[in-house]
């Protein structure tokens, strides 16, 4: 019996497979924007990211810049033929249509694409409503929305959602559900998701009073019912009212707003352009007055990095916000209940409901804005060349006053887990943490310094681990991250 032979060699690895370009149509052809490979590939080919049967494997997989048309084409050296014993190459195209990862016009003769391409030129506009016009270093932005009942959203939606799995790790295809195997989509529930995408736009190169467009990135949100208020007064007399019917309009209906996607591509990552989409939708819906909260669906660290820029700048708008301060005249009790700590706190919750922001990350950005007031004698900072002056007593205070704040809150959101170790354990696990809180604000703060510089809002320094004992909120631990770094 012949020895089976050795496979390692009919081994690729997916992410460098796969190469993912833009390119731009015209009478004249196709130029090329951009081209990049994806972060993750293991949603579509599996958890070791790993394509079998072929050498020196290619994957391309190319979208028309405007309107996203995909077109995928594989070329490799040589194909293995298998025997007896020996899996079959993976058939990519199959995997790739029977997941849903990409539409059928993806799948049509390279020539088929370009011919299209240059029909089309750049007589072309997107969908939805004009949000916003931005201008940038590098040409104007726009920003246009639409829901995803709209067909045309729809149809621009099912060629650029395959970006979810490659740039968004544990993301899922909108009406996918992420805990089954199948590939089904269901949209009974488009009504409720709204698209934003971000385009660049320039002239066209064969019409130069026309604009063509490139796309840069997009973002989709989702409503849900708010059960804060109710939605009608108490009725007079229970004889005389009746239950609504049920046929409510959502946009008419008090809502939770949730970003659920977010992803700016790599060509156009560091520029502050995931800035400026967010700062837009967030404004759109604090505008929007069925909105009562608006929150992000378990972002990654990057994302809440530039989430906690854009807020921050946002929050100092506010007056009554930008009025807090600490109260140095409060006395710390040695025991018993702690006094209000903030100039101002008795009307903290009133900001948070008129600032639109959950919670949890008001509370955050709130501490965040407090140590920026700190004397610089006991401010953390990342800078190692600092040379503060010495605290005086008064500083010492201070310093005491917002750490206080910061480990009250770290000990409601994990109280059940440090009601299980004992107190001298439990108080230095708050003060671990607590330090870990000073350095990401530190962080953050010099972010939105440079950013108040007219500098790019790109996402601050990644750090390796997450948030430790406070990373419990009005989103769910247990998910995996769904937002990209912008």
């Amino acid at each position: 019996m012949a020895a089976l032979p050795d496979l390692a060699e009919w081994f690729a690895n997916s992410n460098d497979a796969l190469n993912v370009s833009l390119v731009s149509p015209s009478k004249s052809g196709l130029r090329l924007v951009g081209t990049f490979h994806p972060k993750f590939t293991y949603p579509i080919f599996g958890e070791e990211e790993r394509i079998f049967g072929y050498k020196d494997l290619k994957i391309s997989l190319r979208f028309r810049a405007n309107d996203m048309r995909p077109h995928l084409e594989t070329t490799y050296s040589k194909k293995l033929s298998p025997p007896a014993g020996v899996e079959e190459p993976t058939d990519i195209n199959a995997v790739l249509q029977e997941g849903n990862h990409l539409p059928k016009v993806a799948f049509v003769k390279s020539a088929d694409f370009e011919s299209s391409a240059q029909q089309l030129g750049d007589n072309w506009t997107p969908p939805g409503t004009l949000q916003e016009t931005i201008d940038g270093p590098d040409g104007q932005y726009e920003i246009w929305r639409g829901s995803l009942e709209d067909p045309a959203i729809r149809q621009l939606n099912s060629r650029i959602h395959i970006l979810v799995p490659l740039f968004i790790e544990g993301g899922s295809y909108i009406g996918q559900n992420p805990e089954s195997d199948s590939p089904d989509i269901d949209l009974s529930d488009a009504h409720r998701w709204t698209v934003f995408f971000l385009y660049r736009t320039q002239r066209s190169d064969d019409e130069p009073d026309k604009k063509s467009y490139v796309f840069v990135g997009y973002s989709t949100v989702y409503r849900f019912f708010y059960f804060g208020r109710a939605l009608t007064p108490p009725p007079e007399s229970g004889d005389a009212w009746e239950l609504p019917d049920g046929n409510f309009d959502l946009l008419n209906l008090p809502c939770r707003t949730r970003l659920s996607q977010f992803i700016v591509l790599p060509p156009f990552q560091g520029k502050g352009h995931g800035a400026k989409l967010y700062k837009s939708i967030f404004q759109h819906y604090h505008k929007h007055d069925q909105t009562y909260e608006f929150t992000v669906e378990n972002p990654n660290e990057a994302f809440d990095d530039l989430r906690d820029v854009c807020d921050l700048s946002f929050l100092k708008t506010i007056p009554e916000f930008s009025n807090l301060k600490l109260d140095s005249s409060v006395t710390i009790p040695k025991k018993g209940l702690v006094p209000n700590l903030v100039v101002g706190g008795d009307k903290v919750e009133e900001i948070r409901i008129k600032a639109k922001i959950a919670p949890r990350q008001f509370h955050r950005v709130l501490e965040m804005y407090l140590m920026s007031q700190l004397p610089a004698s006991v401010r953390p900072s990342m800078a190692l060349d600092d040379d503060p002056p010495a605290p005086t007593q008064a500083d010492k205070h201070l310093e005491r006053l917002w750490q206080l704040i910061v480990k009250q809150r770290l000990y409601r959101h994990n109280r059940d887990a440090l009601s299980q170790i004992e107190q001298p354990e439990r108080i230095d696990r708050l003060q671990e943490t607590l330090t870990g809180v000073e350095l990401e604000y530190a962080r953050i703060l010099a972010a939105h310094d440079r950013a108040a510089g007219h500098t790019s809002v790109s996402s601050p320094a990644q750090s390796n681990g997450k948030r430790k004992l406070d990373e419990t909120g009005d989103e769910s631990a247990s998910k995996k991250a769904r937002v990209e770094d912008a």
